[in-house]
Order: C-alpha cells, then structure tokens, then sequence
C-alpha cells in the first residue's frame, strides 16, 4: 500500500479534473460532432433534400451550448495556469489559439446562415480548421 500513496499524490485536484473534464467534453462534442455530421452528410444527402437541414439544425442545439462551455472552460484554464504570468512565447500561442477559436466560431456561424452550398463548405472547412488548429495549440500549451 505504501506505494499506491506515490501514484495519488500525482493526480490532479478535483476542481482541475472537473475544469480540463469540461473542456474536453466541449471539445468532444464541438469537434467531434462537426467530423460525424460531415462524415454522414453523403448519407444524409441521399435520404432527402431536408435531412441535412435538419440534422444541422438538430446539432447546432448541442454544438453552440458545448462551444460556449470551451469558451467559458478555456477562460478557466487560462486563469488556472495563470496565463498572464506565463512566457511571451506561452501567451503568443495562446492569442494564436484564441484567434483559432474566434474564427471556428465565426466560421461555423456563416456556414449556419449560407444560402449556397459552396458558401456552406467554404465556411464548414474554415470552421473545422480553425478548430482543429485550437485543439492542437491548445495541446500545445499544456507542455
């Protein structure tokens, strides 16, 4: 038993399971969500002009509430790490990452209200890239 008492001494606190639990959570369902409907959309095609629609309108009621909580979560990170006394280097590539997720958002906002469907791509692609370029830095600075 002596020895189990090393391996809980490395686990982290409750409150930074918790926060690092949401935000991957957010995550999951922001970036996640956004590679399955993308991946279905053939399928989703074939079964009637409508289904896409409303499989979109169906997963924005979950996406949007999950990409405030990586907004929210992310703020708490920041603050949890204490970012403002971070390297220059460390706070750069959180802008960067900041930036990211400004224009995940944006990006997924546009697609929502585009009337074509290259329109709806153009901004799908830069939504998920954006994303995806997040999670990475984001990764990136839990060095």
């Amino acid at each position: 038993m002596a020895g189990s008492v090393g391996v809980f001494a490395v686990l982290a606190s409750a409150p930074t399971v918790v926060r690092l639990s949401l935000h991957v959570l957010g995550a999951s369902v922001w970036l996640g969500g956004q590679l399955v409907v993308a991946g279905l959309l053939p399928t989703l095609r074939s079964m009637g002009e409508d289904a896409p629609r409303k499989v979109a309108a169906a997963f924005a009621r979950v996406s949007w509430p999950a990409f405030w909580l990586l907004v929210i979560t992310g703020l708490w990170n920041y603050a949890a790490v204490h970012g403002a006394s971070q390297s220059s280097a460390w706070n750069a590539v959180f802008l960067i990452k900041m930036l990211c997720v400004v224009a995940a958002g944006i990006g997924a906002y546009l697609h929502t209200r585009a009337t074509t469907p290259r329109r709806r791509g153009v901004f799908a692609g830069v939504g998920a890239l954006a994303t995806v370029a997040a999670m990475v830095l984001g990764v990136a600075l839990a060095g």
